[in-house]
């Protein structure tokens, strides 16, 4: 960029745990008004690296500058001060409190000793709406808005704090498609005013349409950075994974017999304008997907099974049976024994 010197730079950056390597010799170039991805495999160091940047923990060795200055921070409200705010994957929301309250907990206006109470709404509304989700009420309890608009609340939060470069894992992992859309817009708007957007992600597709540079991490360091579109998705995953595309899979095993046993059945599901009509049959020994854009009702069917819902038609079969799962503990007790691992771990467990 014309010999400037880059807004935010990490070099030689190393980090140990015990024995544990999670960041040796890294290097990162972040620039103004871009958008510049962050891959790796889980255990890469894209966590470390983050929250080394965002202030959560100190690198053992390296250095850090912004605007050509060095610099160090000892916690993430130093990082906030000077710029740098990080969504994480797990969402730091409080359910019980307001949407409101929620993006203006780390420092709410004050007037006469008090909380300014018209100044937390407007606040509130203003970062909402560049947020891109103006339809969100911020006197509405976080704990009652769906998992894809809370993290929606968390994007606005961030924007409250008015960074000069946002960092965000994995932050739309849990966003539906039309929610995705709406981000992309948000973020793309904001590398226009200069912003600097660091996007961590695991779908290539977004990457794709989203980033100006990337940088692939592996085993704690950086193993090569190019402007994005410039290599193919095997390419970059031969990159993440240190090896030839060709060698991650095994071979598939034979199929599973028509024949097998029906281990689980659904016979014309249907729930609220969620589920209509929805059948499929799982055999022993056999993995069965499911597909679709995000929100499509995936989510709800697994829930059905596993007895969240109330008011479910039609019919659920183990083992050949009729059965009635009432409830997640009748889904896993009761000669069933059927295990959920739910999109939100953190409150649905």
């Amino acid at each position: 960029m014309d010999g400037a010197a880059p807004l935010f730079r990490m070099e030689g950056i190393s980090k140990r745990y015990g024995g544990v390597r999670a960041l040796e010799k890294a290097e990162l170039v972040v620039e103004a008004g871009s958008i510049h991805a962050i891959l790796g495999e889980n255990g890469a160091g894209k966590s470390t690296l983050i929250k080394v940047m965002a202030g959560v923990v100190a690198p053992d060795e390296g250095r850090m500058t912004l605007d050509g200055r060095e610099a160090t921070f000892a916690s993430p409200g130093a990082a906030n001060k000077a710029g740098i705010v990080c969504i994480f994957q797990e969402l730091s929301l409080v359910p019980e409190l307001s949407v409101a309250d929620n993006i203006v907990i780390s420092d709410p206006p004050k007037r006469f000793g008090m909380i300014d109470r018209k100044a937390q709404r407007r606040i509130a509304e203003e970062a909402l709406a560049r947020a891109g989700a103006a339809d969100i009420h911020p006197l509405a309890l976080v704990k009652d808005l769906p998992l894809s608009r809370r993290q929606m609340v968390e994007i606005a939060k961030a924007l409250a704090r008015k960074p000069r470069i946002l960092i965000l894992d994995e932050a739309t992992s849990a966003l539906t498609a039309a929610d995705v859309s709406k981000i992309f817009a948000v973020l793309k708007r904001l590398r226009s005013e200069g912003l600097a957007l660091l996007y961590i992600s695991h779908r290539m597709n977004e990457i794709a349409e989203l980033a100006d540079q990337c940088t692939v991490f592996r085993n704690g360091r950086n193993v090569a950075s190019y402007p994005a579109g410039s290599k193919s998705d095997n390419e970059v995953v031969e990159l993440m994974i240190g090896r030839e595309y060709s060698h991650i899979f095994p071979p598939k095993p034979a199929a599973v017999p028509a024949a097998a046993a029906p281990r689980l059945e659904a016979r014309k599901l249907s729930w609220a304008d969620r589920l209509h009509d929805i059948s499929l049959t799982v055999r022993a020994g056999e993995v069965v997907g499911l597909g679709g854009l995000d929100g499509q009702g995936q989510r709800e069917l697994l829930l059905a099974f596993f007895g969240v819902l109330r008011g479910l038609s039609g019919q659920i079969l183990i083992d050949g049976k009729s059965v009635s799962i009432t409830s997640p503990s009748v889904a896993r007790d009761d000669g069933i024994g059927m295990a959920l691992i739910p999109e939100d771990r953190k409150t649905e467990g």
